[in-house]
């Protein structure tokens, strides 16, 4: 195997785990967490279980940055964020950015003690927003994944 082989199954393997991980908090544990019988629990068992992928998400996403990164400059494939055909590739550029800012800038800076403080105050509508807010970054993510599938393999052309 190439250098670009082993960065292409370390960029699917980073993907699949953040992704993945996504879409396991935002369809099975949040509802599973939000079923539970006192509001002011389920932040607390929210955090205790999705605090422990949050630090294993960064890991995927830096990961998947740097190599896709790698794939890019080793395949000189800058052209094709000038190719409207290309969309998807500005679809996962956006999509690793915003987490890129939210896991390794927002949360440990922000987030978390605002979490903390309004969770204290407003739990059900802090839930709520947490929800909203997984449900639509799983949606941009399934729609840039399944994109990115097929655009690699010629489908959008």
């Amino acid at each position: 195997m190439d250098d670009v082989s082993i960065a292409r199954a370390l960029h699917v393997l980073a993907v699949l785990h953040w992704i993945g991980g996504l879409w396991l908090v935002t369809l099975v544990l949040l509802p599973a967490v939000g079923r539970m019988a006192e509001p002011a629990r389920r932040l607390e068992v929210f955090e205790a279980i999705e605090g422990r992928f949050s630090g294993q998400a960064r890991v995927s996403v830096v990961l998947a940055g740097l190599s896709g990164f790698w794939m890019t400059w080793r395949m000189d494939a800058w052209w094709r964020f000038a190719e409207p055909g290309y969309w998807w590739m500005h679809a996962m550029v956006a999509l690793w950015a915003v987490f890129a800012v939210i896991l390794l800038i927002a949360e440990p800076l922000v987030l978390h003690a605002w979490f903390h403080r309004a969770a204290a105050s407003r739990p059900e509508a802090v839930y709520r927003l947490v929800l909203r807010a997984h449900r639509l970054l799983a949606a941009v993510a399934a729609v840039t994944v399944a994109g990115a599938v097929a655009g690699a393999h010629g489908m959008l052309f």
